[in-house]
């Protein structure tokens, strides 16, 4: 082949660069070296948040891992727009719905963050708190409006059509044992214990299945379905808060699993919202890739110890966090347990 022909068939390639001055090659859209970016900012985040751990002031642990979440993301060569975040442009909150982040000279990326899940738990010194962003393609994450959405997700090893969002509990849960090939009695569903899940409790105890009732934190609990040999948890079932449900689907995106969700969209204010974020069919049922498209990357720091990361540990000279970081694209799962040692020239925060 001319030395010309080949030159015009090669692929186009970006450069694309990235903090610390360097610049990589790629034909990606996300570089690679954001994975390792992006985990520096939810340690931040989390270890800002830890250090109001037990303290019982939420608004502070939150407002800390917000800051922090900030200022890192914005140390990072991307033109990122936050497309899931602390609520709605209007409020002028640090990390809003449609705020800028990064440098503005990278690529155009969808941003989705979580400074602070479960900022009860942080409060009380309680498990499953964690920090969380997801990064993808421009155009390929959810703009959901900060409403409740009805969900359902199984793990990986079963076809997603198991089970239906719109079954009746029983019937999903019969249907998933039958999957697994286990007697109902052997299947666990994660549910968050609110009142309104009262009728949902009550007809999947009936079938014999136990529940893990939890009191916040629902990014972690859809996650905790990928892995059940190691979490305990088969299935979890019933509604959240939508932000919550696009970052969990961008986790089981890079993960593995299936989801099935559905906004609930039952005043005129919300109605509202959604048609304004472009959402026309407001019946319709979100898949895993419906939410989060395209490729992504997903990352979570564990604030306080739980079944899916350890918190952050404070010790006299230095800091640890866990890290889980993933990628779409590659089914890339890595875990990084870090130690941040302080020097006169830098201290974790």
């Amino acid at each position: 082949m001319a030395k010309g022909a080949a030159a015009k068939a090669a692929p186009k390639r970006n450069v694309i660069p990235i903090s610390r001055g360097r610049a990589i090659t790629t034909g990606e859209i996300i570089d690679r070296s954001l994975a390792i970016e992006i985990v520096r900012v939810t340690e931040r985040a989390a270890v800002a948040a830890a250090r109001f751990r037990g303290r019982g002031d939420e608004r502070a642990a939150d407002q800390a891992a917000v800051d922090a979440m900030r200022r890192e993301l914005n140390r990072l060569a991307i033109h990122g727009e936050v497309v899931i975040g602390e609520g709605a442009r209007d409020t002028g909150a640090p990390l809003c719905v449609g705020e800028q982040v990064g440098d503005l000279t990278g690529p155009r990326l969808d941003i989705a963050v979580d400074p602070l899940e479960g900022v009860t738990l942080c409060a009380k010194a309680q498990a499953n708190a964690i920090s969380v962003i997801a990064i993808a393609e421009q155009g390929t994450l959810l703009k959901a409006p900060d409403v409740y959405m009805n969900k359902i997700a199984i793990g990986p090893d079963y076809a997603a059509d198991t089970v239906d969002l719109d079954a009746a509990p029983e019937d999903n849960i019969r249907r998933l044992a039958a999957a697994k090939g286990v007697s109902v009695d052997a299947i666990v569903a994660c549910i968050l214990d609110r009142p309104r899940h009262a009728r949902l409790i009550e007809a999947v105890r009936a079938t014999g299945a136990s529940i893990r009732l939890i009191s916040d934190g629902d990014i972690s609990a859809v996650m905790d379905v990928a892995k059940p040999e190691t979490t305990g948890v088969d299935i979890y079932l019933g509604s959240g808060g939508a932000p919550e449900g696009v970052l969990a689907a961008a986790a089981l995106k890079c993960i593995g699993g299936h989801m099935q969700a559905r906004l609930m969209l039952d005043t005129p204010d919300a109605r509202r919202e959604a048609a304004a974020l472009g959402l026309r069919d407001f019946e319709r049922v979100y898949g895993v890739n419906d939410m989060a498209g395209g490729d992504v990357l997903f990352a979570a720091t564990g604030v306080t110890d739980g079944g899916l990361l350890s918190g952050v540990k404070f010790g006299a000279r230095s800091i640890v966090t866990e890290t889980i970081v993933m990628r779409s694209s590659t089914l890339t799962n890595r875990r990084i347990l870090a130690e941040h040692r302080s020097t006169g020239k830098f201290h974790l925060d």
